[in-house]
């Protein structure tokens, strides 16, 4: 066993342990962080594979924007767990069905050899001026650029959508409008009343005397 295979077992038992942790803990919050935990040693298992663009992009997106807002929320909200622990027993069939696949599509991809797979060609090791940021770019951009275009269209329309769902007009909400505060007058501003001084009664008079 090389450094590089024990490197790979050692953050695969990290990745399950948090893995594990992240759906057996009873804090929320420490869930929350053994989920950060798992996204780390995702990132570097992913190195492991030369794949330095998507774990950057993991640690960056998920763990430095995601789970930020995550712990945000789970910090914020008062969440009853007593209450969440109710139907946790009515899904474990479903739970324990998904698992079962799961398990199954990782034996029939990594026990390659068992299924007729080794008759594909074992990739060639890469040179030292080798970046799979640029390559990945490459391709992203030449033979995949339609694609790629009508994802970030679907995404733009969703963005707006959302924005558009979140915006509409409610009557019993109260709205600004910049335009009408900008045109508003000096005399619209203060209004200046005259008023009488009032005059005590004669018992509030009489009761000072």
């Amino acid at each position: 066993m090389n450094f590089e295979t024990f490197v790979f077992y050692f953050l695969a038992a990290i990745l399950l342990f948090a893995a594990l942790r992240v759906i057996t803990v009873r804090n929320p919050v420490h869930a929350a962080l053994f989920l950060v935990l798992a996204f780390f040693t995702a990132a570097g298992i992913w190195l492991l594979l030369d794949a330095e663009f998507l774990a950057i992009t993991l640690v960056l997106v998920y763990v430095g924007a995601v789970m930020v807002l995550f712990l945000f929320v789970v910090m914020m909200l008062d969440i009853n767990l007593a209450r969440l622990r109710e139907g946790f027993w009515d899904y474990l069939p479903l739970a324990a069905t998904v698992a079962v696949l799961l398990v199954l599509e990782m034996v029939v991809v990594l026990g390659g050899r068992h299924f007729g797979a080794d008759r594909y060609p074992t990739p060639m090791p890469h040179g030292v001026d080798y970046s799979n940021t640029r390559e990945l770019g490459r391709v992203l951009y030449t033979d995949y650029v339609y694609p790629f275009e009508i994802a970030a269209v679907i995404l733009l329309v969703a963005i707006v959508a959302a924005i558009a769902l979140t915006m509409r007009r409610r009557k019993t909400t109260k709205y600004q409008d910049p335009a009408r505060q900008i045109r508003v007058k000096r005399s619209q501003r203060v209004r200046l009343i005259s008023m009488p001084p009032e005059k005590p009664d004669e018992a509030d008079a009489g009761r000072e005397n």
